[in-house]
């Protein structure tokens, strides 16, 4: 690269990061300027619509056609948001709310009637009800000449199939409508006895038509016909002061990062402040062009990605000081870091984004957003990290920055005896494991419950006030909030506007009749509110079982894959063993903190311990790429301990400066943020500290024990 190519990227990447700052801080929120403010924001920050629905007819629906309708209804609206909500209210409603937008009637009209789908003949016979369908997908097949064209699959129940071979019998040649909400969405001819389960819809003439008719099938096939009861426009539950308090924090926590790694890696330092900042900015930029929903947990998570991407800078730069320790050139130590980095970089990022895509597959709701937010995350930060710090980093050197003062030399460290010490961090690691299980049985004991389970995995009671005035949520949350937390000794409580009026919504965990009553008697004395305006519903937690179990599944999947992959890199399944063990122990270290510290177990529960899993595996998998490059090298005289040993010492500065570095970025989170940010931070921080632990004192000697303890083939 010559100079005036090196200066044009210098220039480059300044233009570029004063630029991503305009568009994406400037730009930020609804009164910015910029592209960023197009980012789609969850309840919690923009509000939305909030849709109650009641089931049709005299008697009340039973709990497993409600649970399979709110697992359906959550499917559907997810095309919406994957921050949307669905969940129960009394015995036969259910509450949707769908945040970013604002015309309630505009999404009424597109979810018609929910549940009154029907497959009618010309005179009205009615020959298949919607609860006969079981799924509808949009697809494409060959048609007779070959060409593709775009149809909806259908997938029936025993007894649809049974009813649908019965009447496409009689009636070949026919139309058989498709009725939704009353009105005639598709008119299929049948062609021939449909028999097996299976039948497809052709005619569309593109795919969003296909998909539109899917969707519509697959909600009017609900257990349960529902008809509009209400819909509100419900304003954010998080005042400006979250949003506010949360940049402040990234902004505050971004700057201590920059100038950390200024001071430890100087030149190379500053270069991956810059890819930070560009980093940042495309993170936010791409958050608005693929139409992610940001939340405050969101916000967090970009909060702490920001200091996991310092992990690969780290890794490249201890890298570049080692070669130049080895006698290379400055030059050629930029080139051998660069290279020898890349396969640890390349094997943390695609094990955890091997968890994000079978997340996305498999998860809904919260939990696909989180892995799509993850995802986008992982790539972003290998590119800047790979390709746009390589590019500066030469500039800069062609610029004439060339002095090995400027990038530093790795010391010469004698190896430390972590094998030696593996006994004394086993046992740790047992105690601290099983603190979680002890504190959850004396939790159990005195108050019923072995976690804090918050409104979304357990649900409560939402109350509904009408104040005599208009407050803010700041004013809500610093005068009514603690009124309500005399009463329910809880801080778990969420509050919604209803806008245009001084209506809220207030839910808190499940409340007796006496703790309701208390409850009213307080708004009325404390703030004059009229008795009458109060009223009280229970509802279901907005987390169903379904999801929790697609969760599981999910998290299940991703563990065995990510275990194959690192059992195909490194061609041991020990190391593969070992990882997940560590993952494990990890997992179990953050639950007891949410055990012990009796921290709200809710929507950022997930996000958090899918965090901790994709921290700790980038950790694990750098010590491991050592102890394969290390192995290659053996001397007769050395011993697996002593190449376990080395590969430990040689990679523990990356493993302490990205653990600070991350650290800090939450550490802000929880001193600066709001209450539900602090529940978010605590148990991060906790398995940042956890997670660098398992990394260099469990995995490394957990393989050497298992390296010398089991057989395998090399």
């Amino acid at each position: 690269m010559n100079k005036k190519k090196s200066l044009a990227v210098v220039i480059g990447a300044v233009v570029l990061v004063l630029l991503l700052g305009f568009t994406t801080i400037v730009g930020f929120g609804p009164t910015g300027t910029g592209a960023a403010r197009n980012i789609l924001l969850g309840l919690d920050l923009s509000g939305g619509v909030s849709i109650t629905y009641r089931a049709v007819g005299e008697e009340a629906p039973s709990a497993e056609d409600m649970s399979d309708t709110i697992y359906k209804l959550q499917q559907r609206v997810a095309s919406y948001s994957t921050e949307a909500q669905v969940y129960q209210e009394g015995s036969d409603r259910i509450n949707i709310e769908i945040p970013g937008v604002s015309d309630a009637n505009a999404i009424l009209e597109e979810l018609g009637k929910p549940g009154s789908l029907t497959f009618e003949l010309s005179d009205g016979t009615v020959v298949l009800e919607g609860t006969d369908v079981k799924t509808a997908t949009a697809g494409t097949t060959p048609d007779e000449m070959g060409n593709s064209q775009n149809v909806v699959e259908l997938v029936l129940t025993d007894e649809g199939s049974t009813k649908f071979a019965e009447a496409t019998s009689e009636n070949i040649g026919n139309i058989i409508y498709i009725v939704y909400d009353d009105q005639v969405i598709s008119s299929p001819v049948v062609q021939t006895a449909i028999t097996g389960g299976t039948a497809q819809i052709t005619g569309m003439a593109d795919h969003e038509e296909a998909e539109r008719l899917a969707s519509s099938i697959r909600i009017g096939s609900l257990s349960i016909e529902l008809e509009e009861l209400r819909s509100n426009v419900v304003g954010a539950s998080l005042g400006q002061k979250a949003i506010s308090t949360s940049l402040m924090a990234g902004i505050i926590g971004l700057i201590l990062v920059i100038l950390f790694m200024a001071v430890v890696y100087r030149v190379p330092g500053i270069v991956a402040g810059v890819s930070l900042l560009i980093y940042t900015g495309l993170d936010l930029l791409c958050l608005n062009a693929f139409d992610l929903t940001l939340t405050i947990s969101g916000i967090a998570g970009i909060i702490l990605s920001i200091g996991m991407a310092v992990d690969a800078n780290v890794i490249i730069y201890a890298r570049i000081r080692e070669e130049i320790a080895a006698g290379a050139s400055v030059k050629t130590a930029i080139k051998t870091g660069f290279q020898k980095a890349l396969s640890a970089i390349l094997d943390g990022n695609i094990t955890t984004l091997i968890a994000a895509a079978v997340l996305a597959w498999k998860g809904t709701g919260s939990i696909q957003g989180f892995a799509q937010t993850l995802a986008l995350g992982i790539v972003l930060s290998m590119f800047t990290a790979c390709v746009v710090s390589r590019l500066i980093m030469n500039a800069v050197y062609t610029l004439g920055v060339q002095d090995e003062k400027y990038y530093g030399r790795a010391k010469q460290v004698k190896p430390i005896d972590f094998v030696g010490k593996r006994k004394i961090f086993f046992v740790i690691s047992i105690v601290l494991v099983l603190s979680g299980p002890v504190a959850m049985l004396i939790h159990n004991g005195t108050d019923g419950r072995i976690l804090n389970y918050s409104l979304e995995f357990m649900g409560g009671t939402a109350t509904t006030v009408t104040f005599n005035e208009d407050y803010t949520i700041e004013e809500l949350e610093e005068q009514v909030q603690p009124v309500i937390e005399s009463v329910t000794g809880d801080a778990n409580i969420q509050m919604q506007k209803v806008t245009g009026g001084n209506q809220v919504i207030i839910k808190t965990r499940e409340l007796s009749v006496d703790e309701r009553q208390e409850m009213e008697e307080k708004l009325v004395s404390d703030f004059g509110v009229d008795d009458t305006l109060i009223s009280t519903e229970s509802i279901s937690s907005t987390i169903s079982s379904e999801m929790r179990s697609d969760a599981v599944v999910a998290v299940l999947i991703a563990t065995i894959l990510m275990l194959l992959y690192i059992w195909f890199r490194f061609k041991d399944i020990r190391f593969a063993t070992s990882a997940v063990i560590a993952l494990l122990h990890d997992v179990l270290v953050v639950l007891a903190c949410y055990a012990i510290v009796w921290i709200s177990v809710g929507n950022t529960f997930i996000a958090c311990m899918l965090t901790i899993v994709g921290y700790s595996i980038n950790a694990t998998i750098v010590i491991f790429d050592r102890i394969r490059e290390n192995l290659k090298g053996m001397k007769k005289k050395d011993s697996i301990a002593d190449v376990v040993n080395l590969s430990i010492t040689q990679t523990l500065t990356r493993s302490i400066y990205t653990s600070i570095t991350t650290f800090i970025m939450v550490a802000m989170l929880y001193v600066l943020g709001v209450s539900s940010i602090r529940e978010f931070a605590l148990p991060l921080m906790v398995g940042i500290i956890c997670g660098g632990y398992s990394s260099v004192c469990i995995t490394g000697p957990l393989w050497y024990v298992m390296k010398t303890k089991i057989k395998s083939k090399q």
